[in-house]
């Protein structure tokens, strides 16, 4: 592709043109005739790249400060929606060719895409998923790799958006998280459909303040044609009075447009109504817990605002199968129950603790940490949660990352003292689970917060094998 048609009719004002092979924003990744574009990041600033980009093939270097190449070099005022921009024509603006379904909110975007896929697909729909988890079509898992954990960086979403493409996906679902918002990962996308589950307190080392953090959420919204609202979130109801968008809201409250109610939660998941527009439909779902009934209504009204009929939310409903990682239970045969979930956040870590409590016939034990190098103001409100909740917590690592451990432990340990709680604090996570599956009695259910579909633990900056399934069949098949 020429650059011109990339850049636009004013690269030819000062430049020949040039034929571009491809995008980059890591030096390490740039290929003969690439553009590169610099960008600043958080721990180092492209610019200062530049010239290893050029030695390393790059025809093009557009940068937002002055740099110090031979090669041509286009200057811009914001290098992320540049290459945004750029990533877009440079595949054939891909999002334009199929529906595409944002979910933000601090939790349950992960299981909201997989239920509107689960619903897309009952309606005989080709659809893929972009998220935490994997990305995916159909049951094809894609081979681009995303550098980041949530929503992918903009070059690489693009990438993904062209493989969706060429693998026939007639409708794509996104977690797009609230850095990816803030930081123009999805610049340039149009949604069809947006959604908000909710907002607690996730991130503040990144946003600062809530308020900020509800602003980058709601941005979603400015982009998105349609939207679906948690009504009975603060945050929901303010980005429904301040977004000119066509919200659809969900909730248990008055006021929603699809109003669940008469809930039953079993360890087998959940049964409950739904009513819209004057008629009530009753709906089954295979994950247990109230806020697995909010995933549902919201993953619902995102199939409502696409003109899919009831009859195949609810049959798409209750054929979804849970999601890896989330409300996980892990077959151990024996007599009491382990279940893996991601909830690192307090709302997360409530949520998860409350809804196994609805079920449990034995205590409830609690083995949780808080990753390092990330918002530290939650830590003790997650411990004392656990304690306020849990009928025993076991205070353990998460991703301790830079930080010290032991630090990070003492911050949960203040917030479980002040729950009278009863925990124990085991720093090894291999050694805590360990303790929890021994301690663990007949009917007990013993959850496993933070790590969901996780395979590793990072330390340092170091990532370790450790797959808690699997730190679980070990530990129990050699003690037998």
């Amino acid at each position: 592709m020429l650059c011109s048609e990339l850049i636009g009719e004013d690269w030819l004002k000062e430049h020949d043109d040039i034929e571009i092979t491809g995008i980059a924003y890591d030096s390490r990744n740039v290929a003969e005739g690439n553009i590169f574009v610099c960008l600043k990041g958080f721990e180092t600033d492209g610019h200062k790249f530049a010239k290893k980009a050029e030695e390393n093939g790059a025809a093009v270097i557009i940068a937002e400060t002055p740099v110090n190449v031979s090669v041509p070099v286009w200057y811009v005022d914001n290098s992320r929606q540049t290459i945004a921009s750029l990533a877009a024509t440079f595949y054939g603006d891909p999002s334009k060719k199929f529906k595409l379904i944002g979910v933000t909110g601090t939790n349950g975007k992960t299981t909201i895409t997989y239920l509107v896929k689960g619903i897309l697909e009952a309606a005989g729909k080709s659809v893929g998923i972009i998220g935490t988890n994997q990305n995916i079509i159909g049951d094809k898992v894609l081979m681009t790799k995303s550098t980041t954990p949530t929503t992918p960086n903009a070059l690489e979403l693009q990438q993904l958006f062209a493989e969706m493409v060429e693998g026939g996906a007639e409708y794509v679902v996104m977690e797009v998280s609230s850095h990816a918002l803030a930081l123009d990962r999805v610049y340039g996308c149009h949604f069809d459909v947006g959604i908000f589950t909710n907002l607690t307190r996730d991130h503040l080392d990144f946003h600062g303040t809530m308020e900020n953090y509800l602003l980058a959420k709601a941005m979603l919204f400015d982009i998105s044609e349609k939207g679906v609202v948690n009504y009975d979130d603060a945050g929901g109801r303010q980005i429904v009075s301040e977004k000119n968008c066509d919200f659809l809201t969900v909730g248990f409250g008055e006021g929603c447009d699809l109003r669940a109610s008469d809930m039953k939660i079993t360890a087998r998941g959940d049964e409950f109504n739904v009513t819209y527009k004057g008629e009530t439909y009753p709906v089954t779902i295979q994950i247990p817990g109230k806020f697995s009934v909010y995933n549902a209504v919201c993953a619902a009204g995102a199939a409502l605002q696409l003109g899919f009929d009831m009859d195949t939310i609810r049959r798409g409903l209750s054929e979804a199968k849970g999601v890896l990682g989330r409300v996980e239970v892990v077959p151990t045969d024996t007599d009491y129950t382990v279940i893996i979930d991601y909830a690192h956040t307090p709302d997360g870590l409530e949520n998860i603790i409350k809804s196994v409590k609805e079920f449990a016939r034995g205590r409830v034990i609690t083995l949780f940490g808080c990753g390092g190098d990330r918002d530290s103001t939650k830590r003790s409100i997650m411990g004392e949660i656990a304690g306020k909740y849990s009928d025993y917590s076991i205070i353990t690592s998460d991703n301790p990352r830079t930080e010290d451990p032991i630090s990070i432990v003492a911050m949960i340990e203040r917030g479980m003292k002040e729950s009278g709680g009863e925990y124990t604090v085991i720093v090894d996570r291999r050694k805590a689970i360990a303790y929890a599956l021994d301690f663990a009695q007949k009917d007990d259910v013993i959850i496993l917060a933070g790590k969901g579909q996780e395979t590793y633990q990072i330390i340092g900056k170091e990532k370790h094998d450790f797959d808690e399934r699997v730190v679980v069949w070990d530990y129990l098949n050699n003690k037998r």
